[in-house]
């Protein structure tokens, strides 16, 4: 399937998974290595706000940089997926492709969804069921963007957003009370 090329001076949440669903992550260390790469690759072409690795899929929200034409762009995200697949590929044995299609990319235009989509990838962990409480979850960005440690992250502008530290934390827990009440409310329907 064809998709519009990313576009320099663009916002774009940035997604996809594993081919027939499976786990694109196998072990702890490649957590570490796809965001390793993405340093290597992405950083010099795309500013990122946030990011949530899961078993079989991920999710990052990036801008991306100005200066950079579509072909570099586009080249530096192959290169990245490529790297990628081809080392879990040859670590653990596996043919074929790894990730189910191209990457998936929804364009932000406007600042109202910035907050939605923060909190979307962020909390997406504990939608699926798949941990407890996401602001504990280590293959995330909420941690870091809370933290002081330094960052690659755009932790001062996404901070902003949210009117400050205390209004990004606000935002995350009252949608997460919400949230779990409607997991709750599908468990008693058996949906």
């Amino acid at each position: 399937m064809y998709k519009d090329p990313l576009q320099p001076g663009c916002y774009y949440h940035i997604y996809n998974r594993g081919n027939n669903k499976e786990n694109i992550f196998i072990e702890p260390k490649n957590y570490a290595y796809f965001l390793m790469l993405w340093k290597k690759y992405l950083h010099p072409v795309t500013l990122t706000f946030c990011y949530s690795l899961q078993p079989n899929h991920f999710h990052f929200l990036v801008y991306i940089k100005e200066e950079r034409s579509t072909t570099e762009i586009s080249k530096a995200f192959s290169n990245y997926f490529n790297a990628y697949a081809k080392s879990i590929n040859k670590s653990y044995g596996r043919t074929g492709s790894l990730f189910q299609e191209r990457f998936g990319r929804k364009l932000i235009t406007n600042e109202k969804y910035f907050l939605e989509i923060i909190y979307y990838i962020h909390s997406n962990i504990q939608k699926h069921g798949l941990y407890n409480d996401f602001k504990k979850y280590p293959y995330s960005s909420y941690i870091s963007l809370l933290s002081d440690k330094p960052t690659l992250l755009q932790r001062e502008e996404v901070l902003d957003w949210f009117g400050g530290k205390k209004a990004f934390v606000d935002f995350h827990e009252r949608n997460q009370e919400l949230m779990v009440e409607y997991l709750r409310e599908l468990q008693k329907l058996n949906l």
